[in-house]
């Protein structure tokens, strides 16, 4: 399937004075995608999304949407892009029907048909009549989904779009994302900070540090890129076990309790310490392997600054 990129940042910069907050940044948003947008504390992140809404000037380079752009034809660019910035603003004394009403005027061609349609594509049909005051954060949620893509955008930017929701409900709310993405062929790009959740929800990421565009790749690929893993052995003998360990990895660190032991290796070495083990009779009656997780990938690039 050929890729259909939606919102295009071409060599952004963004300056102010004599700080330079964007630094040259280029990478695309494909339609059908989930793309993440990560950065430590005042890596640029939200100046970045600020510029793609039209709301911060954008020193040198231009941002395209559908091939429009946003510094000389705003209007036409801005009409595909629909978005959510944390908690969505509802009138809670309305249903959540009226609330999209509402919302359905200001754009002034939006029909009863659309409004039920996206209404059933977030799966708020059975609760839509009820006031908005009576739902769970989940539902504000998918309210304000609702909403912003009422007008049939081909790009939605979400920033910070689980805060706050319970395990359940971010479940549910990635399940609808996904949806969007894969049956709606909308591009959907997602700042957040739960890095776990990222790793979850997005295709691919981008990771922005100091205004530079340090890393972006799919999430597979990132989390592939080295091949070290946390690989815990149940073992009968966990003296021999970690004598065993020190005669192949002199400078590694192993960590033991009870009948386990652990060591951070190559994954390709695990069939060597098993004949190893086998060889000096060490029974193992358990492994368990972990990959460096998202979060992990992310403090490694970084140098472990927080996250904004």
């Amino acid at each position: 399937m050929q890729i259909k990129p939606i919102a295009q940042f071409k060599n952004v910069k963004k300056k102010i004075g004599k700080k330079m907050i964007i630094d040259d940044i280029s990478f695309d948003v494909n339609a059908g995608e989930i793309f993440g947008f990560l950065g430590p504390n005042g890596a640029g992140k939200t100046t970045a999304i600020r510029m793609l809404f039209g709301l911060v000037s954008i020193t040198e380079g231009e941002i395209l949407i559908n091939g429009f752009s946003i510094k000389n034809d705003y209007e036409k660019a801005i009409a595909s892009v629909g978005g959510i910035v944390e908690n969505p603003e509802m009138y809670r004394y309305l249903t959540g029907y009226k609330n999209l009403v509402h919302s359905a005027r200001m754009y002034g061609n939006i029909t009863k048909a659309r409004i039920d349609e996206v209404v059933a594509l977030v799966g708020l049909d059975q609760r839509i009549k009820d006031k908005v005051k009576t739902y769970s954060l989940g539902m504000c949620q998918r309210l304000g989904l609702a909403q912003a893509l009422l007008h049939k955008p081909t790009l939605i930017v979400l920033d910070e779009p689980t805060n706050g929701l319970d395990p359940a409900g971010i479940h549910e709310f990635r399940v609808h994302l996904r949806m969007l993405a894969e049956k709606e062929n909308i591009a959907i790009m997602v700042s957040s900070h739960q890095l776990s959740e990222m790793e979850l929800m997005c295709d691919r990421i981008g990771i922005i540090q100091n205004g530079k565009l340090i890393d972006i790749q799919t999430v597979n690929d990132f989390l592939a890129k080295d091949k070290a893993v946390r690989v815990t052995f149940t073992v009968d003998d966990v003296t021999k076990a970690k004598v065993s360990f020190n005669k192949m990895f002199k400078e590694q660190e192993t960590i033991d309790k009870e009948d386990k032991i652990s060591i951070t290796i190559d994954s390709n070495q695990i069939p060597d310490i098993i004949s190893a083990f086998e060889c000096e009779g060490i029974r193992i009656s358990g492994i368990d392997k972990q990959s460096k997780t998202l979060e992990e990938k992310f403090f490694d690039l970084t140098g472990g600054s927080g996250i904004a």
